[in-house]
């Protein structure tokens, strides 16, 4: 099945079998007749209200409404930027002041925060889905034109937005519905906030292939009882996560094949996929298919997957990455120059995947983008090397790292903690465990305080922290330091506190 068009493929379910379910909730199932109708609706009201090309935020969680603004937007020929409701005021107003967004669809209620776009509520979008005339005038996104923006972690604590077009969105989807063993009208796990491109996977192909989607809240996610009570029901046959997520399921020892029969396919990203996990799951759901797969927002999700065999874990002593999708090429490189075959060098992805860079940000859009053999190409600062057509991850050439599957620049981290009223100076490292970031580690050099106690210290500096940075971010060990290490050249040696932390 090959889609030339996604809101094309997505409407075609819509109009052909109205009452299909596209979104099942404990208490109610939405089809794709409710989606083609509301999205329309909210269509024609953008197409009334602002001009085309504007980005419109849609701030919320996993409710059926995200999706309709979603293909709302992208049927008036507007971006859209998705925001999680949890995410801190702050970084909230980074992401406006670099959006400059038209319109703010707030499923969830929005929070004191300035904008001169217009804020449409959710009481406001049911009477839209509702009072509003469809219009066959639209001008859905079409070709190079943006499709939505995700904001990333940053270095200088502002974080970029990353344009995928509606073609870098056409690669992903194709190759996804054709190399995993996707086939119409299966039932999604979603369960990735749609403000982290993971959503993606399970989002457009589950779709355009007439699927459904089962969303997982964050209040079961985060209470450990409720997850293992409800993993046994979840009739779902294609399940997308991080490997980090599968791990903390993998504690249920009923999480299995036997109890969970309907899982037909696994689908990892995000961040590595440790080999005992993937042993693990293996000897669990013995007749399903799982599949490792990767890629940076900036190509789209993911551009290499292999299939997870006992034979393929027998191979590698790391889980590889990867064979390369068929329209994008990955090139080994140092200093921009192709390394030999087998060498370890940084990942350059080039193909149809890769964006057109970051939002109103070209200093950064030219140090990560560039042209290649005639293809765009991405700079992924990921180490890696190709061993005949397989993809072998080997750790971050810089110093972003994926915790749980989110990116984050860790001097995104060290700029918002140098800020926290008790801290003088910071610097943040990963500490690993089997090539994985296990956590995050802070050497603070504290400010003169009243605390008796350093854990005392550290829940202020927390409490403080989180005000302005995702909780993700926030490193869970501090180190009290009386001054950072510096290089010969001044600056601050994470690379040593690294050892440091990693020696132990």
């Amino acid at each position: 099945m090959t889609i030339l068009n996604i809101i094309e493929a997505i409407d075609r379910w819509g109009m052909k079998e109205p009452n299909r379910p596209v979104y099942i909730e404990a208490n109610r199932t939405y089809t794709y007749g409710e989606l083609k109708k509301d999205s329309d609706a909210i269509a024609a009201y953008l197409q009334k209200n602002i001009g085309r090309n504007r980005p419109v935020v849609v701030y919320g969680e996993l409710e059926f409404e995200m999706l309709t603004c979603f293909l709302g937007a992208s049927k008036a020929g507007n971006a859209y930027i998705p925001i999680e409701a949890h995410t801190p005021k702050e970084r909230v107003e980074m992401i406006l002041e670099v959006a400059d967004p038209a319109m703010v669809f707030a499923v969830k209620e929005w929070p004191d925060i300035k904008t001169a776009a217009k804020i449409v509520s959710l009481d406001q979008l049911g009477n839209i889905c509702v009072d509003v005339e469809a219009t066959s005038s639209l001008e859905p996104v079409v070709g190079s034109e943006t499709y939505y923006i995700i904001f990333t972690s940053g270095t200088t604590g502002v974080p970029k937005g990353v344009q995928i077009s509606h073609d870098n969105l056409l690669s992903f989807v194709n190759w996804e519905l054709s190399d995993f063993g996707i086939t119409e009208g299966m039932r999604f796990l979603s369960q990735a906030p749609y403000s982290f491109d993971l959503s993606v996977m399970d989002l457009y192909p589950a779709l355009a292939s007439g699927g459904s989607l089962t969303p997982m809240a964050k209040e079961v996610i985060n209470d450990f009882k409720q997850l293992f009570t409800l993993l046994p029901t979840l009739a779902i046959e294609v399940w997308v996560s991080t490997p980090s997520f599968m791990d903390i399921c993998l504690m249920e020892p009923t999480f299995d094949g036997e109890h969970v029969d309907s899982l037909k396919v696994f689908l990892f990203c995000g961040e590595e996929l440790p080999k005992a996990t993937a042993q693990k799951l293996l000897d669990r759901f013995p007749k399903a298919r799982i599949f490792n797969t990767y890629g940076p927002t900036e190509a789209t999700v993911a551009i290499s997957g292999v299939e997870i065999t006992q034979e393929l874990l027998d191979e590698y002593s790391r889980v590889p990455i990867g064979r390369v999708k068929k329209d994008t090429a990955v090139y080994i490189m140092n200093n921009d120059q192709e390394v030999s075959a087998g060498e370890v060098g940084e990942i350059v992805i080039a193909g149809p995947s890769v964006s057109k860079g970051y939002l109103h940000n070209p200093e950064k859009t030219a140090a990560a983008f560039f042209e290649y053999k005639g293809l765009s190409a991405y700079r992924t600062g990921d180490a890696g090397k190709l061993i005949n057509d397989m993809l072998i991850y080997d750790g971050r050439i810089d110093f972003q790292v994926k915790l749980h599957g989110y990116r984050i620049e860790l001097e995104d981290i060290d700029h918002h903690l140098a800020s926290v009223s008790y801290v003088k100076q910071a610097a943040v490292v990963p500490k690993y465990q089997h090539h994985k970031v296990q956590q995050l580690v802070a050497f603070v050099v504290a400010n003169p305080h009243e605390f008796e106690k350093e854990f005392k210290l550290t829940k202020a500096i927390k409490e403080e922290l989180s005000l302005s940075v995702m909780d993700y971010m926030i490193p869970q060990k501090f180190i009290y330091v009386e001054q950072l290490p510096l290089t010969a050249n001044g600056k601050i040696d994470r690379k040593g506190l690294m050892n440091e932390v990693n020696a132990t």
